[in-house]
């Protein structure tokens, strides 16, 4: 069923000012419309690391429940439901394109291909996006989640 993004953000802030104020933590959560089909919500407030976690695990796993809490409440079938912390997502992919295009460059001066560590969907589509805007490299992804990992190959004459 399509529920409007207006009220998928008003049960969405209510869960997580409701996960918030249980962890004893503060936080103000506010939501952008950043696409059209698309709602973010970023909490900002003083020490949040806890809610984003290791390489951002926790972040991703406050974000499911999110999407799960909003999809059970509402029957809501539209719509995609983002989380942010103080920004995190948004450095996290400028640090993760900064890095793509340093070992890019260095697979084109080096021609050896370069296998990046494993890391989350959402993270190697940044690495092929970046990838994708660099002459002279592509990508594949090797292995099987949470194993799966990017590898940044010279492109061969032949292609």
């Amino acid at each position: 069923m399509d529920v409007s993004l207006d009220e998928q953000g008003i049960v969405a802030r209510e869960f997580l000012d409701g996960l918030v104020g249980r962890m004893t933590l503060e936080a103000e959560v506010t939501i952008t419309q950043p696409e059209e089909d698309t709602i973010e919500l970023n909490l900002e407030g003083p020490d949040l690391g806890l809610l984003i976690g290791p390489k951002g695990a926790t972040l991703l796993a406050i974000q499911d429940l999110t999407r799960t809490v909003v999809q059970r409440k509402t029957s809501a079938a539209n719509g995609r439901i983002l989380v942010d912390v103080a920004g995190y997502r948004r450095k996290r992919k400028d640090a993760l394109a900064r890095f793509t295009r340093q070992v890019a460059e260095e697979v084109q001066t080096t021609g050896t291909r370069r296998v990046l560590e494993p890391m989350s969907a959402a993270d190697r589509k940044i690495v092929h996006d970046t990838v994708n805007d660099i002459e002279g490299v592509e990508t594949v992804s090797e292995g099987e989640d949470p194993q799966r990992r990017v590898v940044i190959l010279p492109v061969s004459a032949d292609t």
